[in-house]
């Protein structure tokens, strides 16, 4: 089995390569980052071994010599892929001022000034910008930005979507320290002090006609519903991959429980956002 997509990623240095990487990351891309050119090959076989069938490779910039050649690293992919050149590139005064916040060492410093650094480096790349099948320009992109224009390039079905955890936990047991929202939902009548219903859980019949009978349930649930609505949009459109709603009582076993259960299905059956969600739940 071999890599059905491979997509080296070059560029300017301080043009948004590591950011990139991070976003193929979150597209479900095997990454590699700084490769030596030389070793393109030998890696690319490791990965179709362990069926990694997306990859991204970030090559080193300073290739030439026993690094191997870029360029003929990427001719040398075998047939059956699906191979991309993504090139990222910034203005000169932008590049200068990333360096400069950064207080990082370029690549090619060796070379004299900053600016010179930055010719050279653009000289040597030119062969690669050429055989770019997409290019980049990151002047003016912020993170959220830059990952939203490689979704667009390079994402597939669903791989955009928001993976959406919602998680039931007690208090007892701690806080889940994944949780990116929290509701505590110990105001609802505990279902717990009563002997026939302590052995069920949230799932139960009874112990949903139990928490439901308690009148601030639908008034709880309309506000966290319209809450959840009002956020999910804005998460996605920062760029954010991974949300996960915790909902907590004392135990983890009946509130909790179902009402992780009522914000699942509500999630799921809302025309409006459900088409955007990579949904999960999962009780503890």
């Amino acid at each position: 089995m071999t890599s059905e997509r491979v997509i080296f990623l070059t560029g300017l240095s301080g043009s948004g390569k590591s950011q990139t990487m991070k976003t193929f990351e979150d597209l479900g891309f095997y990454c590699v980052d700084n490769l030596p050119p030389a070793l393109a090959g030998q890696t690319l076989a490791l990965l179709d071994e362990a069926r990694a069938t997306k990859v991204a490779i970030a090559l080193d910039v300073r290739s030439g010599g026993p690094l191997g050649d870029a360029l003929a690293a990427i001719d040398a992919v075998g047939a059956g892929r699906r191979v991309d050149v993504l090139f990222l590139d910034a203005r000169d005064d932008v590049l200068v001022r990333r360096y400069s916040e950064t207080r990082r060492r370029h690549p090619f410093a060796s070379q004299g000034t900053l600016r010179e650094a930055i010719a050279v480096e653009r000289s040597v790349l030119s062969p690669l910008r050429e055989r770019a099948t997409h290019e980049l320009d990151t002047t003016g992109l912020t993170h959220a930005a830059l990952k939203q224009r490689i979704f667009e390039a390079f994402s597939e079905g669903d791989a955009n979507r928001l993976a959406v955890s919602i998680e039931a936990f007690g208090y007892k047991f701690g806080v889940p320290l994944d949780a990116d929202l929290l509701f505590d939902v110990r105001f609802l009548c505990n279902p717990q002090y009563d002997d026939d219903l302590r052995p069920l859980t949230g799932t139960d019949p009874a112990v949903a006609a139990y928490i439901e009978a308690d009148p601030h349930l639908e008034p709880f649930l309309a506000k966290l519903f319209d809450l959840v609505a009002f956020l999910i949009p804005r998460y996605i459109g920062e760029g954010k991959t991974q949300l996960t709603i915790a909902i907590g009582c004392t135990g983890g076993r009946h509130r909790s429980v179902y009402v992780a259960r009522r914000l699942a299905e509500h999630l799921d059956g809302d025309a409006r956002i459900a088409q955007a969600l990579d949904l999960r739940d999962a009780t503890r």
